[in-house]
């Protein structure tokens, strides 16, 4: 078996901590506000991404940077922020094993976005697959799990 290309392996990565993330949140979210937990959540990431981007020489002057790339930039941060929120708000009312898989639907929403704003053409075989992700999320949404 071969080593995965550079994305994959960093695509595999991210997966894992997404899932790490998930499971500490819903601990570290007991007794606190959820709001409160995101913001906390996100003052960490910030104490450690910069020190992280500024050490290996990656900080780059902001003003250097399009107006456009600002704008998306600043568009993705809003999605983020808003998904934070959501995804905490459910963690705190539900199973993580249940909301963690439900919000992988962005799976889908990804492939139906990227067709509708990006033009990407996803193949068949693809599309199968985005189908079958979308099933796995409609029989863990359709589950009845007890209450939180």
């Amino acid at each position: 078996m071969t080593a995965p290309s550079g994305w994959l392996l960093w695509a595999l990565l991210s997966a894992c901590f997404a899932a790490l993330t998930a499971i500490f949140a819903k601990v570290g979210i007991r007794g606190v506000d959820s709001d409160f937990a995101t913001l906390l959540r996100t003052v960490f990431i910030l104490g450690v991404l910069a020190p992280f981007v500024w050490l290996t020489g990656k900080w780059t002057n902001p003003l250097s940077l399009s107006a456009k790339t600002v704008l998306f930039l600043a568009l993705s941060a809003l999605a983020t922020g808003a998904s934070w929120v959501c995804y905490f708000r459910a963690l705190q009312l539900g199973h993580a094993s249940q909301v963690a898989p439900i919000d992988k639907l962005s799976v889908v929403l990804v492939a139906v976005f990227a067709y509708a704003l990006l033009g990407e053409r996803p193949a068949v075989q693809e599309w199968l697959g985005i189908a079958l992700v979308a099933a796995g999320v409609l029989l863990i949404a359709l589950h009845k799990a007890p209450a939180a």
